[in-house]
């Protein structure tokens, strides 16, 4: 009988520098992104990919950022100009750093809670302060480094899809606002036959990645939303000028309630998908590209010590808008360079009366909107293993997939999924342990790793999710460069 031995402490060294999920490098593929002093080779990428998809990608997050705005500025809870104005300022600055169309989007948990509790700015501002403190504690304490060495694959893209399931329910929410075929409630601008033929439009050119759906979906909105204005006599309300944000400084008590009732349940969602599930999905949509969670975090926390002590809604990254600008097209920081600049402005010169033209825009296609491009977000869920090969290792990570992402859909509490797919990664893990005499080829402590590299039985060098695509047999002499091209066309 073979006895089971603990590790060494060599080999536990070897584990704890181990990258077990994130590490793109392994796979021998260069990073397509050029680091933000190269000047040069930024400008040249973006001519590159210089087209109407890049401007309508922009486009693929508004789903998600229009209604929170509007409810929060209609609430009194944020300022619309200051909202638009660092929105877009972030989009920018993000857009130089990182080099993809990594988004900047609303903290969604805050504000559904500020919506249900009529958050004051003070109370808002506070929950975004506290959030946003700890995160970027985290980042710069390298304490978030443990995520990476200890969170198994599976349970990432359980995340991700868990998170993809949320946001289908939210545009299906939006799309039953105003669910009209017929009858004397239905709205000409804002129904079901809408909603309908622009999900079609989508599905159309679903293949055909060059259509800017998202671009012409948009437009469609505007001029909808411009011609209820005008039928409601509502252009009066709209005065162009200058206009200027205002800091707002929250008491103690407001800093209080708001990162109690808010800011804890945001916590978890930020750490999970805004740093973790983000740069996973990066890795997966951008072969090569490696970016760091320590940055992520940082930038998190800059944008809102500054933006929400001037009246804006907290901001923060997400892999849901990062899926949705891909799904529409953006490719570079173009698409962030071109959105920002149309949020600062129109938030300088139209500040909070754009609100009488916004509140028309149809919710039937912000649905559709939001819809499609969290279906981008849930299909990166497919690639949720490392082994291809082991049919109960598959079953096992699939298992752990799918309790994830039900865990987190049904408790709608991204921490709580969290721990229950941890969990249940440990107990498969615990059983693989147990079981490795008769199955060595399962891996596990009773096989001491010959490269000091691999010690638990998931901790096989991370090729990109992405590329896993690729067929066990198709032939080892690509070059890295296509596979990754191919992967990404699979993908994409």
């Amino acid at each position: 009988m073979q006895r089971l031995s603990l590790p060494s402490r060599q080999q536990m060294v070897a584990f704890l520098k181990e990258d077990k999920w994130t590490n793109s490098q392994v796979a021998g593929v260069p990073n397509p992104v050029p680091p933000f002093w190269d000047l040069r080779g930024r400008g040249r990428r973006m001519r590159e990919h210089l087209s109407l998809r890049e401007f309508s990608g922009a486009l693929g997050d508004i789903g998600t950022l229009v209604p929170i705005l509007i409810s929060l500025t209609v609430q009194g809870s944020a300022s619309l100009t200051s909202s638009l104005f660092f929105g877009g300022l972030w989009n920018i600055a993000t857009g130089f750093f990182y080099g993809i169309p990594m988004c900047v989007q609303p903290m969604k948990s805050i504000a559904a809670i500020a919506l249900t509790k009529e958050f004051t700015p003070g109370e808002l501002a506070g929950a975004g302060l506290g959030v946003s403190a700890i995160v970027f504690f985290l980042g710069v304490s390298r304490l978030l480094w443990l995520v990476t060495r200890f969170v198994p694959l599976p349970v990432v893209k359980g995340l991700q899809l868990g998170t993809s399931f949320q946001l289908c329910k939210k545009g299906v929410d939006l799309v039953k606002k105003n669910a009209s075929f017929w009858g004397s409630g239905l709205l000409w601008s804002d129904n079901l036959w809408w909603a309908c033929s622009s999900f079609l439009l989508v599905l159309f050119v679903y293949e055909r990645r060059r259509v800017p759906v998202a671009l012409l979906i948009f437009m469609v909105g505007v001029v909808f939303a411009l011609a209820q204005t005008g039928a409601h006599h509502q252009f009066g309300l709209v005065h162009p000028g200058a206009h200027f944000v205002h800091p707002v400084v929250p008491t103690a008590r407001e800093f209080k309630t708001g990162f109690l009732s808010a800011g804890l349940g945001q916590l978890p969602l930020t750490l999970l998908n805004s740093v973790v599930a983000l740069a996973a999905l990066a890795r997966d949509l951008f072969p090569g590209y490696d970016p760091s969670m320590t940055h992520i975090t940082v930038s998190i926390g800059a944008m809102n010590v500054v933006g929400c002590l001037l009246g804006s809604m907290p901001f923060c990254h997400g892999s849901g808008g990062l899926a949705g600008q891909y799904f529409f097209g953006a490719r570079t920081e173009l698409s962030l360079y071109f959105l920002g600049a149309i949020k600062i402005v129109i938030g300088v010169v139209f500040g909070e009366s754009l609100l009488a033209v916004l509140k028309w825009f149809p919710s039937s296609l912000l649905g559709v909107m939001l819809f499609m491009a969290s279906i981008e977000l849930g299909l990166v869920a497919r690639n949720f293993t490392l082994h291809p090969g082991d049919e109960r290792r598959r079953r096992h990570d699939f298992v752990v997939l799918l309790t994830t992402a039900a865990s987190l859909v049904g408790f709608s509490h991204d921490g709580l999924g969290f721990l229950i797919g941890m969990v249940t990664a440990l107990v498969f893990w615990f059983h693989r342990l147990a079981t490795a005499e008769s199955e060595p080829a399962s891996g596990g402590l009773s096989r001491a790793p010959s490269s000091g590299s691999a010690l638990l039985d998931d901790q096989t060098k991370v090729v990109v999710a992405s590329l896993t695509d690729t067929s066990p047999t198709s032939p080892s002499s690509k070059a890295p460069q296509q596979r990754a091209q191919e992967a990404m066309e699979s993908c994409c």
